[in-house]
């Protein structure tokens, strides 16, 4: 049976960090549904021809229902075209990919995944830290900082305090200030060290650096409306080398 949709990881949002197998299928594709955030970069990947439809959800916006993209990406699969699901970062990760995996899998509809750079490891690039260090950090979490009701989901704060490690809040930003409350009452040292990180891997990109305990401040002070990734842990914390690209990329 012949493989009619590929969920496909656009990355974090830099056309050159797309996979070539990704490149290969956004060029082939007859339909294209992708996220609101994909770069329109990318998108311009399609064939002339192909049929671009945004179907993408941002928190707080009007957005198109899940069920409706499942929908869509079954009949025009059943029509016979070939569809490319094309989702911000890697499709597996915060991407609702189990939900339309199973409407292809019940109308016996061949698929693909393809995967992508998320936003933590772009994220990490950026800042020039690696989110393990021996002997500081040996584990990395990630975390959803939106629950699906709204507002902040029902993690273990107590047991992601102790775990350790680097914890990486995707959609974090209107969430930043609970989620410090949270940790730091779950005994998480109020100078430990966090990052925001907007629009990881564009242009645009901006960090703003300081402690789980300030970072709500500045993030609340930027007041901007981009993608944005936090990230706590002492893997983060200032160190000396740090290259004058990275400095030059931060303003620091």
């Amino acid at each position: 049976m012949a493989t009619r949709v590929f969920l496909t990881g656009a990355g974090p949002g830099d056309p050159e960090l797309l996979t070539l197998k990704a490149w290969r299928v956004i060029n082939s594709a007859d339909v294209i549904l992708h996220d609101s955030l994909v770069d329109a970069r990318i998108i311009a990947l399609a064939r002339p021809d192909a049929k671009c439809i945004d179907v993408g959800k941002r928190c707080g916006l009007h957005s198109v229902a899940q069920q409706e993209i499942n929908r869509l990406l079954v009949d025009y699969a059943l029509a016979g075209n070939i569809v490319v699901r094309l989702k911000g970062g890697d499709p597996m990760i915060f991407g609702r990919a189990t939900e339309e995996l199973q409407a292809l899998e019940a109308h016996h509809i061949a698929y693909e995944v393809i995967p992508g750079i998320t936003a933590a490891t772009a994220a990490a690039a950026s800042l020039g830290r690696s989110l393990t260090q021996r002997k500081v950090a040996r584990a990395v979490h990630f975390l959803t900082g939106h629950g699906a009701e709204g507002g902040l989901p029902a993690h273990d704060w107590v047991a992601l305090t102790r775990a350790g490690g680097t914890l990486v809040i995707y959609m974090g930003r209107e969430s930043v200030a609970g989620l410090a409350s949270h940790f730091i009452e779950a005994g998480m040292p109020p100078n430990m060290p966090a990052v925001a990180i907007e629009n990881a891997s564009l242009p645009n990109e901006h960090i703003l650096r300081g402690t789980i305990a300030s970072l709500p401040r500045s993030v609340h002070d930027r007041r901007a409306n981009a993608p944005t990734l936090v990230l706590i842990g002492e893997a983060l914390k200032n160190r000396d080398g740090v290259t004058a690209a990275v400095k030059m990329a931060t303003g620091d």
